[in-house]
């Protein structure tokens, strides 16, 4: 009966997820016509706040976010996350404080209609093509320039290991060493509880966490120091609740 349900519910949460969108995608296009990138940018992160509000709530992933406090005023960070489910892509983003883009993938952008949101969201990378990750790479440090947040998975795909994090990619680590930009750890709590990752078109609902940790500063410290920094932080933090 489990089984069925959370296939059910799956269902549900795609076709709500479907409806919903259609209702704030005209909002969210409003994004393109600010003139400064930046103020474009916060409004359509606003605007997908409220729709990720909206769905988790009613496909019975309510989500609960902590340590805010640690975005000071006036700066901008390099974000890193876990990366167990499907259901951490919409929780990303929306959920800082401020404009932010992500780093996704490219084949995603090739959805009619959902393509013009995804690309305002996010910076496309190809990861099997050299230069496409060159180019993000740069396109990741100009965004950087801009005073906008830019949210990783350092992971790069999603864990289906039994180790709490698969071993991190040093990209999100290069950024922070060549830009100056400290890091902030987030660790997301139940997505692997609510959409399994050994299950097919599945959800259960089940309450979300996200934890933003304290700023990790890239000064006087090499790419895999930070690294391996960074992935103990989010390992210990993981492990104390669960």
């Amino acid at each position: 009966m489990k089984n069925i349900f959370a296939r059910i519910w799956a269902a549900w949460a795609l076709v709500t997820f479907v409806i919903s969108f259609l209702i704030i995608f005209i909002p969210s296009m409003f994004s393109y016509l600010f003139k400064d990138y930046a103020k474009g940018q916060y409004y359509f992160i606003k605007v997908s706040k409220i729709w990720m509000r909206f769905w988790l709530a009613i496909i019975g992933c309510p989500v609960r976010v902590h340590g805010l406090h640690h975005f000071k005023k006036g700066e901008n960070y390099i974000v890193v996350y876990n990366h167990n489910a499907l259901l951490d892509v919409p929780l990303s983003a929306p959920f800082v404080p401020g404009p932010n883009k992500t780093i996704a993938k490219a084949s995603f952008a090739k959805v009619p209609i959902f393509s013009w949101f995804y690309k305002r969201g996010g910076i496309m990378v190809d990861r099997k093509t050299e230069g496409s990750r060159v180019k993000s790479f740069e396109a990741m440090k100009q965004t950087l320039k801009k005073g906008i947040h830019m949210c990783i998975y350092p992971e790069g795909t999603r864990n289906r290991t039994n180790q709490p994090l698969k071993p991190f990619y040093d990209g999100a680590f290069k950024l922070a060493i060549d830009t100056q930009k400290e890091i902030i750890p987030c660790v997301m709590i139940g997505t692997n509880k609510a959409m399994p990752i050994n299950k097919t078109f599945y959800l259960l609902p089940h309450k979300l966490e996200m934890y933003y940790l304290e700023p990790v500063s890239p000064v006087n410290i090499d790419t895999k120091s930070l690294n391996n920094k960074v992935y103990d932080i989010m390992k210990n933090k993981w492990l104390q609740h669960n």
